[in-house]
């Protein structure tokens, strides 16, 4: 009989190991995806318009970067825009068109140009007292 004991108590044991399995497993899983809601909550969603000038990351200056040299190119201009986040780019010094991914591009934004600024002028003798 007592092997039959041992048999069952074996297969007992082998049940036990398969049940803490399947919690590491399911425990796992779990934070994974609240890992992921997590990332996913602090991702920007970029949208690019034909026309809209761009900067370009530019990925060779990742090994090669002075302190104070930016890792940005550009401005392009934006000439198409495809699905799954392709964008079609062109430069304005050599006229070059291209494809780029949309995670690899940053809207540009130009200063204020002194006819955008409203200026009040003010005579001198305001000042005078």
């Amino acid at each position: 009989m007592k092997i039959d004991e041992a048999g069952v108590h074996r297969k007992l044991e082998i049940q036990e190991v398969e049940e803490i399995r399947n919690e590491a497993f399911e425990s796992s899983r779990i934070y994974k995806d609240k890992a992921k809601a997590f990332h996913d909550k602090y991702l920007s969603c970029k949208t690019f318009e034909i026309g809209q000038k761009v900067f370009l990351y530019d990925s060779q200056l990742k090994w090669f970067s002075g302190k104070l040299q930016s890792r940005w190119i550009g401005p392009f201009i934006v000439t198409n825009v495809f699905d799954h986040g392709a964008v079609e780019i062109k430069s304005n010094k050599t006229g070059k068109v291209f494809k780029v991914n949309s995670h690899m591009l940053k809207v540009f934004y130009e200063g204020l140009q002194e006819n955008d600024m409203e200026v009040d002028s003010l005579e001198h003798s305001d000042y005078i007292e």
